[in-house]
């Protein structure tokens, strides 16, 4: 009896305790009300835009959502009027593929600097042609020179170096099919954007221009899939 009398007066005598935390509570929950960014401030701050498109990744992503990409509507999604430093676009190719050769073309006509190695034949048949090194490469190199990097990829093994520009500053956003990204992609990055969300913003229309393919080639969805 004497350990429950005990037990109720301690329970009472704390009580403020208990009323200060609730107070503290709501004050925290003021103070992010009020300094917390909307989506559309935290697009105004975005800076200068620096875009990483693992080609492949985002090619067997459009299969996955059965569109065909429209890379001028791509650019101007991604930046959403933010000043683009660069748009890096990373593919395997096949240097006897005209076809492939007239899309790439295309691409560094029109606002994106490709970065091209060529496909290996492996024993079984597939291609594949990785580019996640060039990716970290350029993405750590850069730094300082933008402001928000934008990784159009799904791929884990970028975390690290997603990661490693964030905490020098860098603001990181990624963008794929959730379906195929890494949590841990997802994890070190400051904003995720699905591809399935964006879709009819980025796909081809009848109204499209269609002087180019953008399934330009099989050769570039043998490509490993992204893990």
């Amino acid at each position: 009896m004497k350990y429950k009398t005990e037990l109720t007066n301690n329970f009472h005598n704390n009580s403020t305790f208990f009323d200060d935390q609730r107070g503290i509570a709501t004050m925290y929950d003021d103070f992010e009300d009020d300094l917390l960014f909307t989506p559309e401030q935290m697009l105004e701050n975005r800076g200068r835009v620096a875009i990483f498109i693992d080609g492949s990744n985002l090619f067997y992503a459009a299969l996955q959502l059965g569109i065909e990409i429209d890379y001028t509507r791509l650019l101007y999604r991604l930046t959403e009027g933010s000043r683009l430093l660069r748009a890096f676009f990373y593919t395997g190719v096949d240097r006897t593929n005209e076809k492939q050769q007239g899309f790439l073309l295309w691409m560094r006509r029109n606002g994106y600097r490709v970065i091209a190695k060529d496909l290996v034949q492996l024993p079984d048949g597939s291609k594949k042609a990785n580019l996640d090194v060039e990716i970290a490469v350029d993405l750590m190199a850069l730094v300082g020179s933008y402001d928000t990097a934008i990784i159009v990829s799904g791929d884990g093994d970028l975390a690290y170096a997603a990661n490693s520009v964030s905490y020098r500053g860098a603001r990181v956003e990624v963008v794929s099919l959730r379906s195929m990204t890494s949590d841990s992609l997802i994890n070190v990055a400051d904003h995720y954007i699905d591809l399935d969300q964006i879709k009819e913003d980025i796909q081809k229309t009848s109204r499209t221009n269609l002087a180019y393919n953008s399934y330009p080639t099989v050769g570039m969805l043998e490509q490993n899939k992204p893990r």
